[in-house]
């Protein structure tokens, strides 16, 4: 059974930061792209960004470019977000996913429960 677990959010002042931190188990997942999305309540889960296999490559959406990078542990079965200069806008369940390199949400098979992040203006 594969399992993704998110940690590391939390309630964080506007222009601080938060690392957001997902690791798998139950299965090798090493060759899947991960990938974070987020959710508000009402409204549709968001790609944020994604990072292949190997580490090599990733990719954000614009209203986290400059400000959120991701990464991949040594192992492959970890994935972070670190999230500097954090906006009001950025509140939400933040959901780690694995699958295709993609942004969109249904090329991702396994999900994590999602970690909340506020911020506070």
């Amino acid at each position: 059974q594969v399992r993704l677990v998110e940690s590391g959010g939390g309630l964080v002042q506007a222009g601080g930061s938060l690392r957001l931190s997902c690791v798998t188990s139950g299965r090798t997942l090493w060759n899947y792209a991960l990938g974070w999305f987020r959710q508000v309540p009402g409204k549709e889960r968001e790609f944020v960004a994604t990072i292949n296999w190997s580490g090599g490559s990733t990719f954000y959406a614009d209203s986290v470019k400059g400000r959120f990078t991701i990464s991949r542990g040594n192992a492959k079965n970890t994935v972070y977000l670190q999230m500097n200069s954090l906006k009001p806008e950025d509140t939400a369940v933040y959901y780690c996913a694995a699958g295709s390199s993609s942004v969109i949400e249904n090329d991702y098979g396994y999900w994590g429960q999602g970690t909340q992040v506020t911020v506070s203006s």
